[in-house]
């Protein structure tokens, strides 16, 4: 069963949309490259679109009735927008749930270190990276560094036309006979993703004391000057090395578009734009932006926290429906789609897929039923009934979508936020946008895809 390419069904009204809304996503993506960023660019947006504070809302003893907008912040790296509906949350609600985070490489604690008059930061990379791709590119340093004072610096180093960037090197071809008999895996090791900062020594003008370094010194003076941090603030800072640069049209069509991280902001995004574009639905439209998908939903922001579940609960007593049992039946009753991107098929690499399950760039939105790898381990596989009511959704909205798997079996696999809301006992499956290079620096996807993925969360949004 072949789904058509969505290219060929849009008039002139939905192509000046496209533009639109895929153009303010390339430059969202570009803005926002960590989930910091992403989560604090959303509140704004939110509260432009009338959304309030559930926490403020909490301290004033205030109250949830239909069309109330809110948002809850978890420690600035997750966000919970929620748009009250007209039936009773113990019905259930409509959630889009997608990361905000993404592979990339850490700067570690102890990191700043000069051998033969070059200094480098050690990173530790995060998620599911090929390291050698992450060699001799420009990439910048997005993050924040707490002082002991309580205050918070941001870091944004490396997007700016006259910022430096920063590079990992690599072994230069003529003395790289051993590295190239190496497996890929193998070619370029954790701890050499070192990225270079500096080169150039300090003139200290006799003040050089016996054990100082003057490249080092180099260094930490311009991270006082320009950030007004010392060394030791390195040990309480967050700071990621990401890919300089923005995000770009790409083909001679520009149907496509060239941008980090786009696993899984190419999701996000659209998910977030339909959740501020809701008004009063009859189902609670929730969406969910989460952290740490990628090394496993832990920690305080990633999904196995209990920040959806507490959240729920504060909105639930708010709106006047209090009680665990009632928070147990609004879970059990909702539905959601976990919008997380999936492998868009690549000729180049066509033995990795199954043609016939596989999801195609311009082919619309694209439904998993299950993920998971070696037998589904680790996957929610939704049930028959939930993908038919899915399907009447996109039909009647006229949503172009595609069903697919993640790739020829037993070729790998991969997993979502799915299974850790299906606990709940709610109807959930796996939906989002085809990516081409998926978790490379720099991915691909097609415009049709975004497009389609915003007007597919509206239309499950809407549905009662």
């Amino acid at each position: 069963m072949e789904r058509p390419c969505a290219w060929e069904r849009y008039n002139d009204v939905q192509l000046a949309q496209l533009d639109s809304l895929t153009g303010d996503y390339r430059q969202f993506i570009s803005d926002n490259k960590t989930e910091r960023e992403f989560c604090a660019s959303s509140i704004e947006l939110a509260k432009k679109a009338g959304y309030q504070d559930l926490n403020e809302l909490i301290s004033a003893g205030s109250q949830l009735k239909p069309g109330d907008k809110v948002y809850v912040s978890n420690r600035g790296k997750a966000l919970l927008l929620a748009c009250i509906g007209t039936s009773p949350l113990t019905d259930g609600v409509n959630i889009l749930g997608a990361h905000i985070d993404s592979p990339r490489l850490d700067v570690k604690q102890n990191p700043l270190e000069v051998k033969n008059e070059l200094a480098t930061l050690d990173t530790h990379y995060y998620g599911g990276i090929k390291k050698y791709q992450w060699v001799t590119m420009p990439l910048a340093m997005h993050g924040v560094v707490a002082k002991k004072d309580g205050s918070v610096v941001p870091v944004r180093i490396g997007e700016a036309e006259d910022d430096p960037v920063f590079v990992v090197s690599d072994l230069l071809i003529h003395l790289a006979r051993k590295q190239l008999d190496k497996k890929g895996s193998d070619v370029i090791e954790g701890e050499l993703l070192d990225v270079i900062v500096g080169n150039r020594p300090l003139v200290m003008k006799g003040e050089k004391k016996d054990g100082d370094d003057p490249v080092r010194a180099g260094v930490l003076k311009i991270l006082s000057e320009r950030l007004g941090i010392e060394e030791e603030d390195f040990l309480s800072a967050e700071l990621e090395i990401v890919p300089a640069g923005r995000a770009r049209d790409l083909g001679l069509d520009r149907s496509m578009i060239l941008g980090y991280g786009h696993d899984d902001r190419s999701c996000a995004y659209p998910s977030l734009r339909a959740q501020l574009d809701c008004q009063t639905p009859q189902r609670t439209a929730v969406t969910l932006l989460v952290d740490k998908e990628e090394i496993g939903s832990v920690g305080a922001t990633g999904m196995h926290s209990r920040f959806f579940e507490d959240t729920m609960a504060e909105i639930l007593e708010l709106a006047g429906e209090k009680g665990d049992l009632a928070l147990r039946r609004c879970l059990r009753r909702s539905r959601m789609l976990s919008s997380d991107v999936s492998a868009a098929y690549d000729p180049s690499y066509a033995d990795a897929f199954d043609p016939k399950n596989a999801a195609y760039l311009g082919h619309g939105l694209a439904f998993n039923k299950f993920t998971g790898s070696n037998g589904k381990a680790g996957s929610n596989d939704a049930d028959a009934e939930y993908v038919a009511l899915i399907r009447r959704c996109m039909d009647d909205a006229g949503v172009a979508f595609q069903t697919c798997e993640l790739g020829r079996v037993d070729a790998g696999g991969g997993g979502t936020i799915a299974y850790i809301l299906a606990n709940y006992g709610m109807q959930v499956i796996d939906c989002g946008v085809p990516v081409l290079s998926m978790h490379s620096p720099w991915e691909v996807v097609s415009k049709a895809d975004v497009y389609e993925a915003y007007r597919g969360y509206q239309a499950f949004l809407a549905l009662a």
